[in-house]
């Protein structure tokens, strides 16, 4: 049967069903300002799991939160059923409180007032046409900033009756059930793919393709043993490491040069270049002398993510590069791509974090890169081996691609679902 729908003047709502009203938000909902009590069990709310004790936040994610030490006073109480505006809910929306406890004052904490189905509103509020709406607030919202109750109270919301708030929720509860089913398999297939493409990369670079080759031990903990016929010294006994160009917006009027384009670190992905956002900065001739990229020359993130690492390929002949990144050059032919794949391992066992300056920002200077110990097998190894982690890699990353494709239609299946059930657009078969 089809439902009558009427357009709701309410722009993120639209069309709703002739029988649903929609009330301004203050009138379903209040602020609670209750301080916390002594026994109150300390919250966290995220976006990602939603709202947790503290101590079983810190043991999913295993990230140290700010503890609060000053009393009562700076917490608000939380009832279960409460909704709670955190600092990312401009991003992800409102989190329901499935018990009592305890959080921040910096969180806007709300509760009903007139009788409600929790879990429609659970879904309300996470959906994205609700979070869209919260976005045009106010023009300031950011992250670190909480909504406040006034600003909640811009955004009128529907109430259809308690009967059918509870068949959506239930419709709800059964689809996301089978959608986040699928996610959570996909999931774990990406994570065990990723598992064995990091495993050819390691097995190859480490310990090359034959199988029966004798090894030896290479002295060094994150290398272990090696192909007996390799070589293994400090980086730069086959590499030449650069750190880029200072970055001086204040002297660009007055350089005398070419104006270039040049890679940054934020350019720098896992063994691949980003360049859908690419800025150009004037380079005298001997900056381009000294900071010019060519084919085949390795790009690796000296701070932030580093050790990640990229290719310049042939098109890219003559573009400069910035500090926070090193250049890494072959000195006889040795193949950058093979380094790159064996930093990799070498950062996925931590090393790399472990040997860089340790300050606000770690750094992995010129310096230290060069003094990293590496494994070398002669340059036609080095080639068979590039190409075949190319060959073994491209079958996995496809399969990867896949699931990832997978898991991103399923997301966006899944909130479609949820904002189409929530404005009424879907009829759940509630009985007249």
């Amino acid at each position: 049967m089809t439902r009558a729908l009427r357009d709701s003047g309410v722009g993120w709502l639209g069309m709703t069903p002739d029988d649903w009203p929609v009330l301004p938000a203050r009138a379903l909902f209040g602020e609670r300002k209750q301080k916390s009590n002594a026994v109150d069990v300390h919250l966290t709310p995220s976006q990602k799991y939603g709202v947790l004790p503290q101590a079983e936040y810190m043991e999913i994610t295993g990230n140290k939160v700010v503890l609060n030490l000053s009393g009562a006073d700076n917490m608000r109480h939380v009832e279960a059923g409460d909704y709670i505006s955190h600092l990312r809910s401009f991003q992800g929306g409102l989190e329901f409180a499935g018990m009592p406890g305890k959080v921040s004052a910096a969180y806007t904490v709300l509760k009903s007032k007139l009788p409600l189905e929790p879990r429609f509103f659970k879904y309300l509020f996470k959906s994205d046409l609700y979070i869209q709406a919260l976005q045009t607030t106010t023009d300031q919202l950011r992250d670190g900033q909480s909504i406040r109750y006034g600003q909640f109270t811009l955004i009128p919301l529907p109430y259809p009756a308690l009967d059918e708030q509870r068949a959506i929720a239930d419709y709800l509860d059964r689809e996301t059930a089978q959608i986040d089913a699928f996610i959570a398999k996909n999931e774990e297939l990406i994570t065990l793919l990723t598992e064995r493409r990091t495993a050819v990369i390691a097995q190859a670079v480490l310990r090359g393709l034959d199988a029966a080759a004798s090894l030896r031990d290479s002295g060094v903990e994150w290398l272990g043993a090696v192909p007996s016929h390799w070589r293994v010294s400090r980086l730069s006994r086959w590499f030449r490491v650069t750190l880029g160009k200072m970055l001086d917006e204040a002297k660009f009027a007055s350089t005398v040069g070419d104006v270039l384009p040049y890679v940054r670190a934020s350019n720098i992905k896992a063994e691949r270049l980003d360049l859908s956002d690419v800025k150009t900065m004037p380079f005298t001739m001997s900056e381009q002398a000294k900071f010019s990229l060519r084919a085949g020359d390795l790009v690796v993130v000296e701070g932030g993510s580093i050790g990640v690492n990229a290719s310049i390929p042939d098109d890219m002949d003559g573009w400069g590069f910035q500090k926070t990144v090193n250049r890494v050059r072959s000195r006889s032919g040795d193949l950058t791509r093979f380094l790159g794949y064996q930093l990799d391992v070498i950062r996925d066992a931590g090393v790399l974090n472990m040997i860089a300056n340790v300050s606000t920002i770690q750094h992995l200077t010129a310096e230290k890169l060069e003094r990293l110990v590496v494994a070398m097998p002669p340059i036609e190894e080095q080639a068979a081996i590039v190409s075949h982690i190319g060959r073994s890699i491209s079958v996995i990353d496809r399969a990867i691609g896949v699931a990832e494709r997978g898991v991103q239609l399923a997301r966006e299946r899944r909130g479609a679902l949820i904002s189409a059930a929530v404005t009424g657009k879907i009829d759940v078969g509630v009985a007249a």
